[in-house]
């Protein structure tokens, strides 16, 4: 008998594939030598040429080899096992670690004989490696999908990851900070500004503030809102840090007897940067610097992560699809009006739009938005981009805070002439946004004929929902609070902070409370007529509109935030 060329020349997965027909010997004869040219493995380039399935070829090893054979599809990737090996060893096996298990992980290959990767992974993790057989192109893919999240996630960042005195940093301008150096900068100090910026990223905080005073110097972070000193360096050093800060965003270091401002940009990796608007002002003791993080992946949250509800979601959203008219945001500092704004913008933002918004300054940085900063030294203000904006053939115009007379009149007009507009205004409540535009000198049918929602907004700390605790709170307290013997009778269940090492005194993150108006032809009709803010509040109320603290009670009533929070960020 004489033997077949599969049987005499190949053996392994090669003939498995053969003996399977997943492709001919001539076929695999040639695929084996361009791969080699190539220099990629054998199944990856039997896979992108198309010359045999993913599937097949996997179903061949994991017969052949007696590994487990697993699909990609039914699972989720552990981001924290995927972090447990190096970036480089994954890139250069083309491997991807899927669970963890005590002292074994679960390696995702498409080769079992790539034994070097199995070897260096067990090396480099100290960890027992069982390989799992998956298809080459789902493999591909989910290598990408996971290094790509590792990257953008911040939980991910470790003071190890980086080297402290090195980090990417460029300022207003996108130059490298390094053609900037200056003898004011010491390794110690530039590892310590360095530290704590990371450090805040790391937390989530959204200001950081570098304060000197006579004796003291602390640094202190706002994190969910609140702030908290998280540093107290030698007294001595607050020069220096200020000068450090100054150089990274650009400022005249001479100069100390003005505020000034500026912007960072600090580059953690290939996919994720992270911008800093700083802000300095002449204290008694030298200079405060406030740096403001802005993240632009939170303007990708999703309008469903901000915390409406879904009536309230379904108006934004009812309103944003219409092609004119305006909406405005309104809240004090720090609310969350930006990202409402931009988390619109960002439903709104397609190719067969022409977006364009004035900003004091641009905080979100958004590839295929037209953003302007303004600069009144220069007479660019909002008033005066405005017009610029409606000569540049707009579909939606965003402007930053509707401050004055001239730039109401321009966006109102802009808002009855075929484009939609959004802005926003410093407020209590949606009523008062009416009554205020009246104040401004705008006329009362300007108003009620283009504005057509308004949305006031809070922003409370959710409660950790690991240590939250149940509130024993007396009914007669609770109904002093605003809840109704309806919500009492079914049973009402409060919770409270405990506090744990996973969250910040039992808090972890922020939620919006909304209250989403909708300018009825009612309103409307008692704008014309002189009314005032009662009169409008008390006929939102008939049309259904929750105001901000009925908007409180109900994150309370659904356990996602506590009484004395509410009680914290909205009036009675």
């Amino acid at each position: 008998m004489v033997a077949t060329a599969s049987q005499t020349n190949l053996a392994g997965l090669p003939r498995r594939m053969v003996q399977d027909g997943i492709i001919s010997e001539e076929q695999l004869q040639e695929a084996t030598e361009a791969a080699r040219n190539a220099k990629q493995s054998l199944i990856a380039y039997l896979v992108t040429e198309e010359l045999a399935e993913a599937r097949a070829i996997a179903v061949a090893a994991s017969h052949e080899f007696g590994v487990p054979l697993l699909d990609l599809d039914a699972i989720e990737i552990d981001l924290d096992v995927v972090r447990a090996v190096d970036q480089k060893l994954i890139n250069k096996h083309r491997v991807l670690p899927l669970v963890k298990r005590g002292q074994r992980i679960f390696l995702g290959i498409s080769d079992p004989t790539n034994l070097q990767a199995i070897d260096d992974i067990k090396f480099a993790t100290s960890l027992r490696i069982d390989p799992v057989v998956v298809e080459q192109d789902k493999l591909e893919e989910r290598i990408t999908k996971a290094i790509e999240a590792v990257d953008t996630s911040m939980s991910g960042l470790d003071d190890d990851d980086f080297d402290l005195e090195n980090l990417d940093i460029a300022g207003e301008n996108d130059e490298k900070e390094e053609d900037h150096r200056d003898d004011v900068e010491d390794a110690p100090v530039v590892r310590f500004v360095n530290k704590v910026l990371l450090d805040a990223i790391k937390r989530g905080a959204s200001d950081v503030h570098f304060e000197p005073y006579e004796k003291i110097f602390r640094v202190r972070t706002r994190l969910d809102g609140v702030l908290s000193e998280v540093a107290t360096p030698p007294v001595i050093l607050a020069n220096k840090v200020c000068a450090r800060l100054k150089v990274m965003s650009r400022m005249d270091i001479a100069e100390r007897r003005v505020p000034q401002d500026g912007r960072i940009k600090m580059r953690l990796s290939k996919n994720r940067a992270i911008d800093f608007r700083v802000n300095t002002c002449p204290t008694l003791f030298g200079e405060k610097i406030v740096l403001r993080i802005l993240d632009p992946s939170s303007a990708k949250l999703g309008i469903e992560m901000l915390g409406y509800e879904d009536h309230q979601r379904e108006l934004y959203e009812k309103h944003l699809a219409k092609p004119y008219g305006m909406i405005l945001v309104t809240g004090p500092t720090g609310s969350g009006k930006t990202v409402s704004l931009y988390t619109g913008l960002n439903i709104l933002n397609t190719e067969d739009r022409n977006i364009s918004t004035a900003e004091d300054p641009a905080e979100i940085n958004l590839p295929g938005i037209n953003q302007v900063n303004v600069n009144p030294k220069v007479g660019l203000t909002f008033a005066s981009a405005l017009k610029a904006f409606l000569r540049q053939d707009p579909d939606v115009i965003m402007v930053g805070e509707i401050r004055d007379l001239e730039t109401a009149e321009i966006a109102i007009k802009a808002a009855q002439t075929g484009h939609l507009v959004l802005s926003t205004l410093h407020t209590n409540d949606a009523p008062k946004t009416l009554t205020r535009m009246v104040d401004m000198g705008v006329k009362p049918y300007a108003i009620a004929t283009s504005i057509s929602l308004i949305i006031a907004q809070r922003l409370a700390r959710r409660l950790c929902d690991i240590c939250k605790e149940v509130r024993d709170i007396p009914r007669e307290a609770l109904e002093k609070e605003g809840f109704v013997a309806k919500e009492l009778d079914s049973g009402l269940t409060i919770f409270g902070p405990k506090g744990c090492k996973a969250c910040n005194g039992g808090y972890k993150g922020r939620l919006g409370i909304f209250q989403v108006m909708e300018v009825s032809e009612t309103m409307g009709r008692i704008i014309m007529e002189g009314g005032n803010a009662m009169q409008i509040a008390d006929q939102a109320a008939k049309e259904g509109v929750i105001d901000l603290r009925r908007a409180g009670l109900n994150k309370v009533k659904d356990g996602v935030t506590s009484l004395e929070e509410i009680n914290r960020v909205t009036i009675e």
